[in-house]
């Protein structure tokens, strides 16, 4: 079986293109290969698949094997596969996922994909909520992106407890389900800097849903202008919350390695 590890700002996947679609016991093979020791190691495993309604088909399994159901630096990362492999010539392309129809416009350079514009759709941006955890009581902002976020506003990025408040958020009982947790503070009107919780896979380099819902959320109040860089561990994101009420991300998607599994 032969695979290829890409990335988008540090946010890492395995990539397996499928065209008899996803492979029996993909989320058990997530688990196996995401190990940062005994497998390849990454955030989870993308398949590329064939699709009926759009050009090609994303599934997508967190590092814990659990299926996700949206992925922003991942779609970037399938874009860049496809073209520069030769499996499309298009550089609008549209693709299927859990959380709907996703389209992308690919920025090539000398027969390679360098940047990718996902419209990410419409955000849904709920009220306030406050969560009890450990005596203390988190605020944060309900934002779906075709994937479930919870925005915390804190006043240090840097030293948010990240990896405390992480799960105990990602889990936590008043929520309806499991969540991404961003921990976002503005720097001005037109930059965020951001850390991220992701469910299932734990703190990560860089996430696309994520900074698009922290635009979201902070746009929505007020806090930023609708159209804003993300600062993340892995680099920049551009975000922009359009006219039309879909948010657009621009970022970029990088080759690592290609590999083959023996056993």
């Amino acid at each position: 079986m032969k695979f290829t590890k890409m990335h988008g700002l540090g946010n890492d996947y395995i990539f397996l293109y499928c065209p008899q679609g996803e492979p029996e016991g993909a989320g058990a093979l997530s688990r196996q290969l995401s190990h940062r020791h005994t497998g390849v190691g990454g955030d989870g495993l993308i398949c590329i698949c064939p699709s009926q309604i759009a050009d090609f088909r994303m599934a997508m399994f967190n590092a814990d094997g659990s299926r996700g159901s949206m992925c922003g630096n991942g779609i970037r990362c399938l874009a860049k596969y496809v073209y520069d492999r030769g499996y499309t010539r298009k550089t609008q392309l549209q693709v299927e996922t859990e959380g709907g129809v996703r389209a992308l416009e690919l920025q090539v350079l000398q027969g390679r994909v360098e940047q990718v514009t996902v419209d990410m759709g419409v955000p849904r941006v709920e009220d306030l909520v406050e969560l009890p955890v450990d005596g203390h009581r988190i605020t944060g902002t309900p934002v779906w992106m075709g994937n479930p976020h919870l925005v915390c506003l804190v006043e240090d990025v840097e030293n948010a407890a990240v990896e405390h408040l992480g799960p105990r958020l990602e889990y936590h009982p008043q929520l309806s389900q499991r969540v991404n947790v961003e921990f976002v503070c503005p720097r001005s009107r037109e930059r965020i800097a951001m850390r991220v919780w992701e469910r299932g896979s734990g703190e990560t380099m860089a996430c696309g849903t994520g900074a698009s819902a922290a635009l979201a959320a902070l746009a929505g109040a007020g806090m930023v202008e609708r159209q804003a860089v993300v600062e993340l561990p892995g680099g920049e994101l551009s975000i922009r919350w359009g006219e039309d009420g879909h948010i657009y991300m621009t970022g970029p998607a990088t080759t690592v390695f290609d590999g083959e599994l023996t056993h």
